[in-house]
């Protein structure tokens, strides 16, 4: 057997190294980390990304229609208030009289134009016509009612309507159009500025009504894992952090916890409770909607999903 003999070569190279200074080196260098597949937090991340894929893949049926579904959750609590108003006309005046201490005209006027704000503002909004507008009547209908019914100092109430406003800003930042009015000497703020901040206040009022289903009731072993779960996905809400996923996960919690918890429908019509039920039912509906336009449109500038593009 022969051996071959490089001639012209230095004994310690056999060969030609055509990257002798190892630049197209494959391996990783000794300062490199490799991820570990079995670490618990890849694996956590694999599970999210799937779960991410997953939601990705199924919603895509629902996506071109999902905006129009969110906005008309959002605009039925205030639907279905105006026909309370309107059915019960007689039971509203004598609350408003007798125990808010309305003079009777002014009683007539306060409900009429409740009615006929929701009304047209919450077609406007399903039509996407005049939006701002629209929402601005929402918002004012919001608050004037807490003030006016005495209900704007009780916690349950004011929590839920944070969420309901925070649905509100999710509409306007989704319809935000850019008028170019600027003011001698004043910096404006361009629309893709604003609008990252609305959908930011927009997510954190969302999850003020998790807070609220959080300090009432009775605790339960239940109870406490469900509360848990929700707050962790509330928190990934607030921050944009896989807040697509997280906001899916609270659109399910919800519409599963409104459907035995606020079930109006079983309760008898002449029974008391059931306008309460019917009120907090529709009202989460709101909510839910609020949630479907942030899978739609994302958690925006101002959330850790879009500095990790960034970065």
């Amino acid at each position: 057997m022969t051996s071959r003999i490089n001639i012209g070569r230095p004994a310690s190279t056999s060969y030609h190294s055509p990257d002798p200074h190892g630049f197209a080196n494959s391996q990783p260098s000794t300062g490199y980390r490799a991820a570990n597949p079995d670490h618990p937090l890849e694996r956590i991340r694999a599970v999210a990304k799937q779960v991410e894929d997953a939601i990705e893949i199924y919603s895509q049926p629902l996506k071109p229609h999902l905006p129009t579904i969110g906005r008309f959750l959002i605009i039925v609590t205030f639907y279905e208030d105006a026909l309370r108003i309107m059915t019960q006309w007689n039971d509203q005046l004598w609350y408003l009289q007798t125990h808010r201490h309305f003079y009777p005209g002014i009683s007539h006027i306060f409900l009429l134009l409740n009615v006929i704000t929701m009304l047209v503002a919450s077609s406007a909004v399903i039509m996407k016509r005049h939006t701002e507008y629209a929402v601005i009547g929402l918002l004012s209908v919001v608050v004037i009612q807490g003030f006016g019914y005495g209900l704007m100092f009780d916690l349950t109430f004011f929590l839920r309507n944070l969420s309901v406003i925070g649905g509100l800003i999710m509409v306007f930042s989704e319809t935000m159009i850019n008028k170019k009015k600027s003011f001698a000497g004043i910096p404006s703020m361009s629309e893709t500025d604003r609008k990252k901040y609305f959908l930011l206040a927009g997510r954190v009022l969302l999850i003020f009504l998790f807070f609220g289903f959080i300090i009432q009731g009775k605790w339960s072993i239940g109870r406490v894992f469900v509360s848990l779960f929700g707050l962790a996905a509330c928190t990934m809400v607030a921050i944009g952090f896989k807040a697509k996923w997280s906001a899916t996960f609270l659109v399910i919690l919800l519409s599963v916890f409104n459907v035995f918890a606020n079930n109006w429908w079983s309760v008898h019509s002449a029974h008391p409770q059931r306008d309460f039920l019917k009120y907090d039912f529709f009202q989460t509906l709101s909510i839910v909607g609020g949630l479907i336009l942030l899978v739609n449109i994302g958690p925006g500038g101002l959330s850790v999903d879009e500095k990790k593009k960034t970065y």
